[in-house]
């Protein structure tokens, strides 16, 4: 065979294999995972790593319930912010990812708000940063509407909610909203299912303030909703509902999650149950009868706390109506974040940033049973997947 021909075959069959991994990419179930490398955990104290990493975006199949890396790309990620710092175009095609905070150029040993919005390419292999945006301080929740053609971004240190106008790819600037001082804490925004709506977390005041939009004008309708103690993660799948996890004040009392009816007119907080210290993230099941808590039960506290526990748990609640009914639980890990629903409603992933692990659960209606796990280099802080 001649050194020329030995070339063509080669290059035939990379590129053979180059398509086959990219088939393979499109007919799998993605999430997305931002991981901070620059935050550890010491005995109960978020501090900045000594010899901090880069952060990173894992994009992971989890078909069928079992976890697998399938490429990761250097972008801005951050612990701080409800574990949404992630959002999925409704297509498939590119991921938004928050990073709510940075390395102190003055100080290596601290961390300071940051602005970062990246959007990242999920069709190209390795996926690539396809443009950074300017959000507001502390960037930390965002969402696209279903119609993939707005983004909003909550702004936790400045008290303000980014708006991104969608086309392609493409974001543009349209504007910010000022729901309170820097203090008031917005934290996550999702719009409702209709996208004529949005519900913004703000866990510094304890409100839920109420959006409205119209193409690309959205406006603080100036009306809020009192769910609990530091409303902080915020979902909603369907039409009817909506649910909140309230963190409380971080002293060892037993924390809430609240469901928001939405039909109702107007919406309001309906019911709320206890879960146990710190409802980190709240999701609902793609079929909309479950809601999924990931509680840190302590995990993240000094081990000589008295609320000190030395895992955190997994629960799964259904929604009856307007009641939430507690159905499953399962210990995780320390310090663990966000978690997602497969399409099925079928299983369940969630992060965990003391373990740098992914744990994936199969859910049969009654009770979680742990399927695989995906160790990464960096602790993963947020979280998504496309969403229906």
């Amino acid at each position: 065979m001649t050194t020329a021909l030995h070339r063509r075959r080669r290059r035939a069959a990379l590129v053979a294999t180059s398509l086959a991994g990219l088939a393979n990419f499109a007919h799998a179930e993605i999430v997305v995972s931002a991981n901070d490398g620059k935050m550890v955990l010491e005995n109960g104290t978020a501090v900045v790593r000594k010899q901090p990493l880069p952060d990173t975006v894992s994009v992971i199949d989890f078909t069928d319930g079992a976890l697998k890396l399938l490429g990761e790309v250097p972008a801005p990620a951050s612990v701080v912010g409800p574990p949404p710092s992630v959002a999925i175009a409704p297509d498939g095609a590119f991921a938004l990812v928050t990073g709510a905070m940075k390395i102190d150029p003055a100080d290596p040993t601290k961390a300071v708000p940051d602005d970062k919005l990246s959007v990242i390419d999920l069709k190209s292999s390795p996926p690539k940063v396809l443009a950074t945006h300017q959000a507001g301080a502390g960037a930390a929740g965002v969402s696209i509407n279903r119609a993939g053609t707005l983004a909003l971004v909550a702004n936790r240190s400045e008290g303000t909610v980014s708006v991104f106008a969608i086309s392609g790819s493409t974001l543009t600037p349209a504007g910010k909203i000022q729901l309170g001082d820097a203090k008031s804490g917005p934290s996550h925004a999702v719009f409702s299912r209709d996208g004529a709506t949005a519900l913004v977390t703000r866990d510094g005041d304890s409100k839920i303030s109420l959006l409205t939009v119209d193409g690309t004008k959205v406006e603080y309708a100036k009306r809020d909703l009192s769910a609990g103690i530091r409303p902080y993660d915020i979902d909603l799948t369907g039409s009817a509902a909506a649910v909140v996890g309230n963190v409380g004040a971080g002293s060892g009392d037993n924390d809430t999650i609240s469901l928001i009816d939405m039909t109702a007119k107007p919406i309001r907080v309906v019911s709320t149950v206890t879960v146990g210290q710190t409802p980190e993230a709240v999701k609902m099941s793609p079929d909309g009868s479950h809601v999924a808590v990931t509680v840190m039960n302590g995990s993240n506290k000094p081990s000589a706390s008295p609320f000190f526990n030395d895992f955190g748990l997994l629960k799964v609640y259904r929604i009856s109506g307007t009641e939430l009914t507690p159905v499953a639980e399962a210990k995780i890990g320390h310090w663990c974040q966000g978690m997602v629903w497969s399409k099925d409603s079928k299983h369940v992933v969630a992060q965990c940033m003391v373990e740098n692990e992914l744990i994936a659960f199969a859910f049969d209606g009654k009770a979680l049973t742990r399927t695989s796990t995906l160790k990464l280099q960096v602790s993963p802080a947020g979280i998504r997947t496309a969403e229906p």
